[in-house]
């Protein structure tokens, strides 16, 4: 936990929380000051007392995201020590579910998708298997970053929203069209 702690990264949320805290006491100070001054109001000793509870939030939240961080790296250390117990040949499977590929939890083992076919729920429709998930969140794409090249998003299935997103194309392609 101490590596965690002085590692580079964590190093700098340490500065940048501590700064942030610094920054909202010095800010509350100085409006308590404004307060008392002649030209004070009631709004600058509103946010006399809203800085603090900044400050105390910048500080939770650090707690908060030192907590998730160390979980994380239990949960990994967990896994690491568990795949080295599975592979002792005792006959459990490495994933921590029994053998029979469920978790007493209901959740999907390895492999399965845990997805529900809409097609499956609606009686007299035939059962199309859902396409199976990928095993690793980690691994899909962010979709807050820029899609790699040569990857196109599959066809809505909704009519609606198909023909939204063609004519939205076709609007980008005048505008493209359009601009010298």
């Amino acid at each position: 936990m101490l590596r965690l702690l002085l590692s580079p990264k964590w190093m700098a949320w340490h500065v940048l929380t501590l700064g942030a805290m610094v920054t909202c006491g010095w800010l509350a100070a100085w409006q308590w000051g404004r307060a008392g001054s002649a030209m004070g109001s009631a709004l600058n000793i509103g946010y006399g007392l809203q800085w603090p509870l900044f400050a105390v939030f910048f500080g939770i939240m650090w707690w908060r995201f030192l907590r998730l961080e160390i979980g994380d790296l239990r949960a990994a250390q967990a896994a690491a020590d568990e795949s080295g117990a599975g592979e002792s040949g005792t006959g459990a499977p490495a994933t921590g579910r029994p053998a029979g590929g469920r978790s007493t939890a209901g959740e999907p083992a390895a492999g399965e998708s845990g997805a529900v076919d809409p097609a499956a729920a609606t009686p007299g429709a035939t059962a199309v298997p859902a396409a199976p998930e990928p095993a690793a969140t980690a691994a899909r794409p962010s979709p807050f970053t820029a899609r790699p090249a040569g990857v196109t998003a599959p066809p809505p299935v909704d009519p609606q929203l198909r023909a939204y997103n063609d004519e939205l194309a076709r609007l980008a392609a005048r505008q493209e069209e359009a601009t010298p």
